[in-house]
């Protein structure tokens, strides 16, 4: 099989820079937007299969990780993302993608697909089901914040070590150490802020296009009563339950991350709701 071409670079759009990577197909655009804390080459693993299936694959650094800007002149909100995340759009011609987003991904991509009518299909990875008045995020931000202070530190990730967590492959252990290493602490407190004071179901429900929502079946992070929520606010919104998956299932659950995309780009493929 022949590997996808692979490019890259920075981009200066909505007064930020903003960098990305990007898996070279004939198909129709794929944008993935990762999580909290994990930058753009995290998931390199899973755009390279999906670009060789033939889609045209970006992913982006959202603000503050990565290589992208970061510092204390910037606003980490939620609005401010789905802002670069248009910007990004429209400056690559990117016409109605399909944007993949995993965790806060899947809520920037729920924010933006709420306000504009640039993206083709939403793809939700297990994003954080809280709102107001809901139960809290079940992964604390401490975790986080230890997770990104190990990385800087150059120490063990305590989290990798946890019993219940399955290995990740040994690159992806080394990716994950370099990369995360450069993302700005500050992120995490405004991410977990909009997490509980923002309404993902008010933006689901108001969704310009087809959405399909990713449960990790072993993450805990959103419950049976949250996916009927998402049912109620988007009808037509297609779920799909990856047994077994914990809340990184891109790398702790790859295969079955793949298979579980490859369903959810079909159904876009498919044009029906």
């Amino acid at each position: 099989m022949t590997e996808p071409r692979q490019d890259g670079g920075h981009v200066r759009i909505n007064s930020i820079r903003q960098h990305y990577l990007h898996y070279v197909g004939a198909k129709g655009p794929v944008v993935i937007v990762p999580g909290i804390v994990s930058p753009a080459a995290l998931w390199s693993h899973i755009a390279e299969p999906i670009a060789q299936d033939g889609y045209d694959v970006w992913i982006l650094d959202v603000r503050g990780r990565g290589l992208s800007e970061q510092g204390p002149h910037l606003d980490y909100g939620l609005d401010a993302c789905a802002h670069d995340l248009e910007a990004f759009l429209i400056a690559m011609d990117l016409n109605e993608p399909i944007v993949v987003g995993h965790s806060m991904g899947a809520r920037i991509g729920a924010r933006l697909a709420a306000r504009s009518h640039r993206i083709g299909q939403l793809v939700m990875l297990d994003p954080p089901a809280c709102a107001p008045g809901t139960r809290p995020y079940p992964i604390g931000s401490e975790r986080t914040h230890a997770m990104v202070e190990s990385a800087r530190r150059g120490e063990a990730d305590a989290y990798l070590q946890q019993a219940g967590i399955a290995p990740w492959p040994e690159p992806l252990r080394r990716q994950r150490a370099q990369w995360m290493a450069v993302c700005d602490p500050r992120v995490i407190d405004v991410a977990y802020r909009d997490f509980h004071e923002q309404d993902i179901y008010q933006d689901v429900a108001a969704t310009n296009c087809p959405v399909t929502l990713v449960v990790a079946m072993a993450s805990g992070v959103i419950n049976s009563d949250e996916v009927a929520r998402f049912q109620q606010s988007h009808p037509s919104l297609k779920v799909l339950r990856a047994e077994g998956a914990a809340h990184q299932l891109q790398a702790e659950n790859t295969d079955l991350c793949l298979s579980i995309l490859r369903q959810a780009l079909q159904y876009g493929a498919q044009k029906t709701i």
